[in-house]
């Protein structure tokens, strides 16, 4: 896995028109793991869909370091995948053609996928459609799109929520894993999650507008 470095310079993040953070600077290197913390409407989801691309900050840049891909520098869209809130799966669809529909995505359709649906207690689920998982099997489901995209860097926004204990364990094993082959992870979470290496940063509170409290 190439390793690449994320930077981000006084970036500033806002949500309805309203700045949310700023002044936020970041670098997370190859095999780093960096947990997001911060009360509700800290700006840690806005935080994660500027990394990746999705939106474009309000101030500052986001660049990446590090080898070319196809003979173009590394950017958000080769270089990250971002799991969200929602977990992005069709549900009429099963386990199986929405882990194959995302490997071609992301132009690694020869991932194991077998080995994915291992890895996150999928097995055996594989021609069950997505809309009748449980939650917890659901949200596996979404999460198994980053270790099909191949992506260097993660961008997880809630990673165990639904979970028990036993499938969290396996999706911090992933990031760990991930990370030990020269990954990289920035996972925003209220919940404990065992990456006992992970840095942490802390979203500070959202700047104060005119007539509310600082």
């Amino acid at each position: 896995m190439s390793g690449l470095t994320l930077i981000a310079e006084g970036v500033a993040g806002a949500r309805g028109g309203r700045l949310v953070f700023e002044g936020v600077d970041l670098v997370v290197a190859p095999g780093e793991a960096v947990v997001l913390r911060g009360a509700n409407g800290a700006g840690k989801t806005t935080l994660l869909r500027l990394l990746a691309g999705i939106a474009t900050p309000a101030a500052g840049r986001v660049s990446f370091q590090g080898p070319a891909s196809n003979g173009e520098p590394p950017n958000a869209a080769t270089a990250c995948v971002f799991v969200g809130h929602e977990n992005a799966a069709k549900g009429p669809w099963t386990v199986d053609r929405n882990l194959a529909f995302w490997a071609d995505l992301y132009g690694e359709r020869a991932v194991d996928i077998d080995d994915v649906k291992a890895r996150l207690f999928l097995s055996g689920l594989g021609e069950r459609q997505a809309g009748a998982l449980s939650a917890g099997q659901r949200r596996r489901l979404g999460l198994a799109r980053a270790l099909v995209s191949a992506r260097t860097i993660w961008l997880l926004d809630e990673p165990t929520a639904s979970m028990d204990a036993q499938s969290a364990a396996r999706v911090a094993d992933a990031i760990r894993d991930h990370c030990a082959a020269g990954g990289s992870a920035i996972v925003a979470t209220h919940e404990p999650i065992d990456l006992p290496d992970a840095r942490a940063f802390r979203m500070a509170a959202p700047p104060a507008t005119s007539g509310e409290a600082a």
